[in-house]
């Protein structure tokens, strides 16, 4: 079975050093150096994991990355993204598909639709099926939305997610839904149907990692 998580994670790694360091993302303010050292920390730094989802810890977190951009050259920081370490606890072997593809996909696209000249990827049927495995636990992700969210991919299926209240369908290939569930709504190639204002409402909605 091929694997797509290094595949997603050399692309980056390439699209990185062909933008540079001060590139644009769609992770807030940061560029592309912050988020390079955003997957060093993730990867290489256990300690500063409980940070990404527990706000208690976001401080910690975010000085471990802020301290890892300092420390390195632009290039060192992406080559250490490029070669992870065999002990890290989400980038071994055994866990690194299940643990990086989608990471890798989502801040994949964060680089490339930040630029003008972007247009979605074709990406292969096996990391499309992929993707749509994963999005059966990433709607999660959704769980505050006030809507009655239907995801919706041709060919693979359907999931439920949102809070209950207006009924909206939004539809696209299993890639950019999980995108639009990551909180890039603003560039997930979708169609969503339903009520205007809840529609509005979702496409601004503060869900995601």
């Amino acid at each position: 079975m091929t694997a797509y998580a290094p595949q997603e994670r050399a692309g980056l790694c390439r699209l990185l050093t062909e933008v540079g360091p001060d590139a644009p993302t769609l992770c807030g303010d940061w560029t592309t150096a912050d988020l390079a050292a955003h997957l060093i920390a993730r990867e290489r730094r256990p300690d500063s994991g409980p940070g990404l989802l527990l706000p208690t810890f976001r401080g910690w977190t975010e000085s471990v990355r802020r301290g890892i951009k300092a420390r390195y050259r632009y290039d060192e920081l992406v080559a250490m993204v490029a070669n992870p370490p065999w002990w890290s606890p989400i980038s071994n072997p055994v866990v690194d598909e299940s643990a990086n593809l989608v990471e890798f996909f989502v801040h994949h696209e964060d680089v490339r639709r930040a630029r003008s000249d972007w247009s979605p990827r074709p990406l292969p049927a096996g990391m499309q099926r992929k993707l749509w495995r994963r999005l059966g636990g990433l709607r999660v992700l959704m769980r505050r939305a006030p809507a009655t969210i239907t995801l919706a991919a041709p060919g693979y299926g359907e999931y439920r997610a949102g809070t209950g209240g207006a009924p909206v369908r939004i539809t696209g290939t299993p890639a950019e839904l999980v995108l639009f569930c990551f909180g890039r709504q603003r560039v997930a190639a979708v169609e969503a149907d339903g009520p205007d204002h809840t529609v509005d409402a979702l496409r601004t909605a503060q869900f995601g990692i």
